[in-house]
């Protein structure tokens, strides 16, 4: 089926009796958005990816790209140059010590004043703690529809009761426990607005030639809005207020691995992934798993790869005794090199892997460990080329 022409599953806010004169009625002409989640001034780097993605979306569509960037102090403004950088067009930016954290009611209602004034047709936010915090919110105010968790994000058209939507934003997510890929579409109502997964997007590259426009965003505390005055932030707004803030480290960083090992259910055991571990540190790489051997307590969630998990993209992927699900291969099919291990060889694994190794992985991990250690990584890599033919 050509996803670009029928999509799979069609979305809108209930209550509208006629979506063919809500479609004829929906002039597609306002800019991409994205939300830049940003602490102390650091972007997320889901929301860097987003903007690249926007990038090209608002080049099919012949619009541009802004950025809504709130916070307070210096960093912030400091950043703003930065999004230009990454692709953004236009940088609305909102610098008011109530919005120095993120709060959601403050946050909402600024988001949402933002875009009544601007009328992009697109919102895009990362589908993070905070996004899939946010992304509802300002749907809820907009009375429009949002969709969660997308893992693509392209332009087509939609033809259904012979009106033909041109230039329609297709929210592409898994659905159904990830048995398949729907297409979703909203339109009857604008903006357009989707959470995306991180690390599912290219992040772009900064280019400093790229020019771009600032705008303050003027915001203030009080009950009474003037058109166009600055966006009010009522005190009720700000009944809950944070009063510490605590970070914990990261204990592994699998988006950012070149080289990562993973673990299923194959493994056996919590002691089994010894083995998994000992391969990760002698390529010199990170530990991942599947949801599977999550659940079953072997190891930690901060390593699962996966739909409900991390998607990662190293230049060599190591699935060790994992069948291969939909929802894992969401995760992990995107990258450079991936070598399956799996004692069954018709494993959905091996329909996405570059190289296969049919057998135990218990005595297939010790052998490639050997064949490292003693001649290299080229060993490793012709043994893995040479079993190819098994998978």
């Amino acid at each position: 089926m050509d996803s670009r022409r029928k999509p799979a599953v069609v979305g809108g806010t209930a209550g509208v009796p006629d979506i063919e004169a809500a479609a004829r009625s929906c002039v597609r002409t306002g800019d991409v958005w994205v939300f830049v989640e940003q602490r102390d001034g650091i972007a997320a780097e889901v929301s860097l990816e987003l903007l690249g993605r926007a990038r090209e979306l608002a080049g099919r569509l012949g619009v541009k790209v802004g950025a809504v960037l709130a916070g307070a102090g210096e960093a912030v403004r400091g950043l703003a140059p930065a999004l230009v950088a990454r692709g953004a067009d236009t940088v609305y930016l909102a610098d008011h010590d109530d919005l120095a954290q993120y709060l959601a009611l403050p946050y909402a209602r600024l988001v949402a004043g933002l875009v009544r004034r601007q009328r992009p047709q697109i919102v895009l936010y990362g589908a993070t703690t905070t996004g899939r915090d946010l992304g509802p919110r300002v749907a809820s105010a907009l009375r429009t529809g949002l969709t969660a968790d997308c893992t693509d994000l392209r332009i087509g058209d939609l033809e259904l009761k012979g009106v033909v939507t041109r230039d329609l934003l297709y929210q592409i997510r898994p659905a159904f426990g990830g048995n398949i890929i729907a297409t979703i579409v909203s339109p009857e109502h604008l903006p357009q607005m989707a959470t995306v997964r991180e690390g599912v997007m290219v992040m772009p590259e900064p280019d400093e030639a790229r020019t771009g426009e600032i705008v303050d965003v003027a915001v203030r505390r009080g009950s009474v809005a003037a058109a166009d005055g600055p966006i009010l932030l009522p005190d009720g707004d700000f009944a809950v207020r944070v009063v510490r803030r605590v970070e914990e480290e990261k204990t592994v960083d699998l988006k950012g691995a070149r080289i990562v090992v993973s673990g299923g259910v194959g493994v056996g055991s919590r002691e089994g992934f010894a083995l998994v571990e000992q391969l990760a540190e002698t390529l010199g790489g990170v530990v991942g798993a599947s949801r599977a051997a999550v659940d079953a307590g072997w190891i930690a969630h901060d390593h699962q790869v996966g739909q409900t998990g991390v998607t990662v993209r190293p230049k060599l992927y190591v699935a060790c005794g994992i069948s291969g699900s939909v929802q894992h291969r969401a995760g992990m099919d995107q990258s450079a090199r991936i070598l399956a291990i799996n004692s069954d060889p018709g494993a959905p694994i091996f329909s996405v892997a570059h190289y296969g190794i049919v057998g135990d992985l218990h005595k297939v991990i010790p052998l490639l460990i050997k064949a490292y250690r003693t001649k290299g990584s080229a060993a490793v890599a012709g043994a893995a080329s040479a079993a190819e033919g098994g998978a």
